[in-house]
């Protein structure tokens, strides 16, 4: 994720990076430029032996469906972005809570405290790379060979680590560390962490729907070539860099929203998840040291 001053409005004109539409978008601009010129030449030039007049009517009647079909389509992926933001905010505070309650419900049992100040923000890099489909296993910490052998095993590594917290937790209700209503504490902060995963995973694995997507794309694409026929004889020229300028900003919105309505990625406006994983461990080493 980018940071940056958004009060430096000015400055953020003139700033390109990676990830800027512009440069994704090149080779088809360049082209609708020259099948835009093509256009303007061929009317300005055979307009008479075709008998065709122009007219914008069309586009002007057009230009407000499309525009309600790219707000819902921005809309839609921000509602993801910022869903998926709240997941691991919750994520954030939930490890907090359960280290906390950890340290005050059973503060002589330094052995846990140890598991779980490794295991719980090992949980949560296993989560965030499996956002990404894979597992980064050199992120994970402290992994004895029988654990690291069957984690990497394992087709979902976080559900595999999440049991292995749950049998440590139980133990310390069997060896009567804490009580069952201590547990039950406890196992709601544990299991809230399945629960963030799930929706997340959601979000993940639940795209725009594909004929949407097709048809607002078709959409843009017919919308921007006819222009030409609608301008070129109030436009003359200027018609080329008219077209090629609403085509990069109606496609520029579709790029965004299709960017960020999976946030878990390593895309510039995508989520922070590397530095928020950072944050959860540091966290977790500081309360349960």
């Amino acid at each position: 994720m980018i940071r940056y001053n958004p009060k430096d409005w000015f400055g953020l004109i003139f700033q390109f990076h990676k990830s800027d539409t512009f440069r994704k978008m090149i080779w088809v601009l360049i082209l609708m430029a020259v099948y835009s010129s093509a256009i303007v030449y061929i009317e300005l030039n055979y307009q008479e032996q075709f008998g065709f007049k122009s007219t914008i009517t069309i586009h002007s009647l057009l230009g407000f469906v499309i525009g309600l079909f790219l707000v819902f389509r921005t809309n839609s992926a921000y509602d993801r972005w910022w869903e998926g933001r709240k997941q691991w905010g919750a994520m954030v505070n939930n490890t907090r809570n359960f280290a906390i309650k950890i340290n005050a419900i059973a503060p002589q049992e330094t052995e846990a405290h140890s598991y779980f100040k490794i295991m719980v923000p090992n949980y949560v890099y296993a989560f965030k790379e499996h956002l990404r489909d894979g597992v980064d296993f050199s992120e994970l910490e402290g992994l004895t060979p029988e654990e690291s052998s069957r984690y990497q095993g394992a087709v979902h590594v976080p559900n595999v680590i999440a049991k292995d917290l749950y049998f440590q937790l139980h133990e310390l209700y069997r060896k009567g560390s804490i009580s069952g209503d201590q547990l039950i504490t406890l196992d709601k902060e544990l299991k809230s962490f399945t629960d963030i995963l799930g929706a997340c995973e959601r979000i993940r694995n639940t795209p725009i729907p594909y004929s949407y997507s097709l048809f607002l794309k078709k959409f843009i694409f017919i919308y921007t070539a006819t222009m030409p026929f609608g301008l070129v004889f109030d436009f003359g020229w200027i018609t080329v860099p008219i077209t090629v300028f609403v085509l990069y900003v109606f496609g520029s919105i579709g790029i965004i929203a299709e960017e960020i309505e999976d946030p878990f990625g390593l895309d510039a406006n995508d989520l922070p998840t590397n530095d928020l994983s950072s944050k959860i461990r540091a966290n977790l080493k500081e309360i349960l040291d």
